[in-house]
């Protein structure tokens, strides 16, 4: 278990309502690159990972994407937060509004819910760590897209550093595919990793 501290990982102060920026956000919550599938992928590989600097690199990582999430869903709510019908209304988000008012539920932009099969969990240790990679940069692509959309800087400022965590995830993942001998005996070196 871990200690909890009742506060983000990075402030979230957003003055200005924006329910069509949240559309674009929401994705991810719970979209197929986001942190809700990131967070799950990375706490469910762990379990058949067969070495410990990994598992706790997955651990680390899994529980960072958690804090992530409740970014993000503290991103969505500042932006939704007493809007008003007519701001609502014509917006992409009304579709969204029309099922969960402004409640923080895990979905992509598209509208898609959040679904497991997102998540790539193999029980190999090269293939897992190598479905991280591209996962890390598919949320890094991602929060470049919404960067191009966005012109609000309180927005920006969270996003470039959730943009910024996901590029440090990339390296420790990359680490350990490339020192994948470093640290095995000679009796795991049948091991992949």
């Amino acid at each position: 278990m871990w200690t909890y501290d009742k506060k983000l990982q990075y402030p979230v102060k957003i003055k200005n309502p924006n329910p069509k920026l949240a559309n674009v956000i929401i994705s991810q919550l719970g979209g197929p690159d986001g942190e809700m599938g990131a967070s799950m992928r990375y706490l469910h590989q762990r379990y058949s990972c067969p070495y410990d600097k990994v598992t706790g690199i997955l651990t680390d990582v899994g529980t960072e994407e958690l804090a992530h999430l409740e970014m993000v869903a503290a991103i969505i709510h500042q932006l939704t937060k007493n809007l008003t019908l007519e701001q609502i209304d014509g917006t992409p988000f009304a579709a969204y509004f029309v099922d969960h008012t402004t409640g923080a539920y895990p979905v992509a932009a598209s509208g898609v819910p959040f679904d497991m099969k997102y998540v790539g969990v193999k029980g190999d240790i090269l293939t897992d760590l190598n479905e991280d990679l591209a996962a890390e940069q598919k949320a890094r692509t991602t929060y470049d897209n919404i960067l191009r959309l966005s012109d609000d800087p309180d927005v920006n400022d969270v996003i470039k550093f959730l943009r910024e965590r996901e590029i440090v995830h990339y390296q420790r993942f990359a680490e350990r595919v490339q020192s994948r001998w470093n640290g095995c005996g000679a009796a795991d070196k049948n091991r992949i990793i």
